[in-house]
């Protein structure tokens, strides 16, 4: 097991934690058209907080529950800047967390 994991695990926790926190966490699931998209972040199909909650946690969740390989690199906190670029006080709890996260992928180069 990669030692990192506990720590993404909490991070996580607090990413969704903030989803929450500001309402952008959603009770019904895209269709699965919009969730099948292969566009990065599915911005094609989904809302950035979509994607985080229906992609982004599912995959890494996976990825830690199968002792899989973590990603090389995470650019998550550059696309929530620009997505959040008009909400820079709503989004700052959320922001954060995906910093740290980003950091603790990237920790390990």
């Amino acid at each position: 097991m990669d030692p990192r994991f506990p720590a993404i695990a909490e991070q996580l926790l607090l990413i969704e934690r903030e989803l929450r926190l500001a309402g952008w966490w959603d009770e019904v699931s895209p269709s699965a058209e919009a969730l099948s998209s292969v566009e990065p972040f599915s911005v094609d199909t989904l809302d950035f907080h979509q994607w985080l909650q229906w992609i982004f946690l599912g995959r890494m969740k996976q990825i830690l529950e199968q002792d899989l390989p973590l990603p090389n690199a995470s650019g998550i906190l550059e696309m929530a800047e620009m997505v959040y670029s008009d909400r820079l006080q709503e989004s700052l709890g959320l922001r954060s967390a995906l910093k740290k996260f980003d950091q603790l992928i990237v920790d390990a180069r």
